[in-house]
C-alpha cells in the first residue's frame, strides 16, 4: 500500500526550527506521519504532487502546542462549590480542595476527566501534554483509563501517576509501580509513560531514589513539583537542612530527563544547580496566579540557559491563554515591557516543552519530524499577518481560532470540530460521570449559596 501525501497551505508558516524560519505563502507536506517538505508553496510542490490538499486563506500553520505540565482531572472542579472553609494559603488549598478530590477519584473519573481535558486541548491546538494523576484509592489501572481517552481524541499524552507518601509508604510504592506497569505495556497508542512524584514534602528520600531508579531503568522522564509554595522550602530546610533543589540533587533526581514543575521559590544557587545538571523546568503562570504562590524567576532561568516549558497545571486548557499570561505576568512583575519577547514564549510552548520530555521529533516543523501541526485563522482579521507574527500569536490569538489540528499526520480537528469522536455524545458521557463525582464530593447546588452582601 502506497503512502498518502498531504500538503497544507496558508498565508504564513512558522517553523520554530533552530533558525526560527517563517515562510510567507508557505506550505507543509507530509507523507503519513512524517514531514517531507516545508517552505514556500511553489517550492514545496516540487517535492511531488499531493494526494490531499488543504488551503487556509489568511491562516497560519505552526507546530502543535505542547503543554509541559498538567493535571487533566483538574477540569472536574470547574465551577464546583465545595463545602469547605476558604483556604488562606497554598498548603490549605491542597488539604481542603485537591487532596479530598484525589481520594474520591475512580478509574471511571480518570477516564471522563481525561476525555474532557483532551477535547479542550485538541480543539485549542495542543497536540501533546505531560500529565500527572493522583487518586490514592484508585491507583491500579488508572493510567490505562487515561490512555484510553488520549487515544480516542488522537493527541499525544505523556502520562503518569503521582506517587506520594502523604498517607503511607505503601501508597508511594504502589504509585511508582503503576508508572512502571504502564511503561512496560507494549501497545499504548499515542500515550507515553513517565515517572511522577508529588513533591519533596510528601515523599521520602527512599521513594525519590526508587523513582529515579525506575526512570533510568525504563529510559523515561521523571517529574516532581518543586517549591510551588514556600511550605516545600520550609519543609526541606527544617527536616533536611537543605533547600529543595539541593535535596533533589543529593537524591539523584536532577538530570536532563527530569522536569521540575513550578520552581517559584528558588534562589540563585538552586538555579545554578539546575543549569549544571541540565534539568528542565515547567512554568505554570496561570496556576501560580490562581493559587497566589508567587512569580517564578523565569528571566533568570532563561538567562542561564535553563530549558523551560510552559504548562497549565490543570487550570486553563487553552495554551494560547497560558502563553499570553506568561508574557504579561513577567512584564508587570519586573515592570519591564521587554523582559521576555513573544517569540521566546512561543518557544516555551512548543519546541522547549517537547525537549523537556525528550520528544525531539515534535515541537517544530522540520523535514523528518512528526507531522504535528495546527492551522489557525483569526476570527476577525483586522491587521495583516505579515507584520510581527509572534506578537500577533501571543497577543491576539485564542484557542477558538484553531481550525485544523494534525497529529502524526492524522487530521483530528477540522473546522474546529473533533473528527474521531462525537462531541455531543462525549459531553453527555462526561457530564454524567462528573455529576456523580460532585455528589460524592458533597458540592453545594447553586441555590445553596448565600447571595452576595454589599457593604
Amino acid at each position: 500500500m502506497s503512502s498518502e501525501r498531504t500538503v497544507v497551505k496558508a498565508k504564513i508558516v512558522i517553523t520554530m526550527d533552530s533558525s526560527q524560519r517563517v515562510y510567507k505563502d508557505g506550505a507543509v507536506m507530509f507523507e503519513d506521519s512524517v514531514i517531507t517538505a516545508v517552505g514556500r508553496y511553489d517550492e514545496v510542490l516540487k517535492s511531488g504532487k499531493p494526494d490531499i490538499s488543504y488551503e487556509i486563506n489568511d491562516g497560519v500553520i505552526m507546530p502543535g502546542l505542547v503543554c509541559a505540565h498538567t493535571h487533566l482531572y483538574g477540569i472536574a472542579l470547574r465551577g464546583a462549590i465545595l463545602n469547605i472553609t476558604p483556604p488562606s494559603d497554598f498548603l490549605q488549598i491542597l488539604q481542603r480542595v485537591w487532596w479530598p478530590l484525589d481520594e474520591k477519584l475512580t478509574n471511571e473519573d480518570a477516564y471522563a476527566t481525561a476525555l474532557a481535558a483532551c477535547m479542550e486541548f485538541a480543539l485549542s491546538g495542543t497536540t501533546t501534554f505531560a500529565d500527572t494523576y493522583s487518586a490514592p484509592n484508585g491507583i491500579e489501572g488508572s493510567l490505562d483509563a487515561i490512555a484510553r481517552a488520549v487515544n480516542e481524541i488522537g493527541i499525544r499524552g505523556v502520562i503518569s501517576f503521582e506517587a506520594t507518601e502523604r498517607r503511607s509508604e505503601e501508597e508511594g510504592r504502589r504509585g511508582v509501580e503503576e508508572n512502571i506497569r504502564f511503561l512496560k505495556k507494549q501497545d499504548k497508542g499515542r500515550a507515553f509513560g513517565m515517572i511522577s512524584l508529588h513533591a519533596s514534602f510528601t515523599v521520602t528520600d527512599d521513594l525519590i531514589r526508587r523513582g529515579v531508579e525506575a526512570a533510568e531503568k525504563y529510559n523515561a522522564p521523571i517529574t516532581i513539583h518543586v517549591s510551588e509554595g514556600p511550605n516545600d522550602l520550609y519543609h526541606n530546610m527544617e527536616r533536611y537542612g537543605k533547600r529543595t533543589v539541593e535535596r533533589l540533587k543529593e537524591t539523584g533526581l536532577l538530570s536532563n530527563k527530569a522536569v521540575l514543575a513550578h520552581c517559584v521559590h528558588l534562589n540563585y544557587d538552586e538555579l545554578q544547580i539546575l543549569k549544571q545538571t541540565g534539568t528542565n523546568v515547567a512554568h505554570n503562570p496561570m496556576s501560580n496566579m490562581l493559587n497566589a504562590v508567587g512569580v517564578q524567576p523565569l528571566p533568570e532561568m532563561l538567562k542561564l540557559g535553563i530549558n523551560v516549558g510552559l504548562g497549565n497545571d490543570g487550570y486553563v486548557f487553552d495554551m494560547f491563554e497560558n502563553m499570553r499570561s506568561c508574557f504579561l505576568l513577567h512584564r508587570v512583575a519586573r515592570r519591564d515591557p521587554n523582559v521576555i519577547p513573544p517569540q521566546r514564549v512561543l518557544n516555551m510552548a512548543t519546541v522547549d516543552a517537547a525537549r523537556a520530555y525528550g520528544l525531539y521529533d515534535i515541537g517544530s516543523i522540520e523535514v523528518g519530524k512528526k507531522a504535528d501541526l495546527i492551522v489557525v485563522r483569526p476570527s476577525v482579521l483586522a491587521t495583516p499577518l505579515t507584520g510581527s507574527i509572534y506578537g500577533y500569536i501571543i497577543n491576539a490569538l485564542r484557542g477558538e481560532d484553531v481550525k485544523m489540528v494534525f497529529v502524526d499526520g492524522e487530521l483530528v480537528v477540522k473546522d474546529h470540530r473533533l473528527t474521531k469522536i462525537n462531541h455531543e455524545e462525549a459531553e453527555r458521557k462526561v457530564l454524567g460521570i462528573i455529576e456523580d463525582l460532585w455528589e460524592r464530593l458533597g458540592t453545594a447546588p447553586p441555590e445553596a449559596v448565600e447571595p452576595l452582601k454589599l457593604l
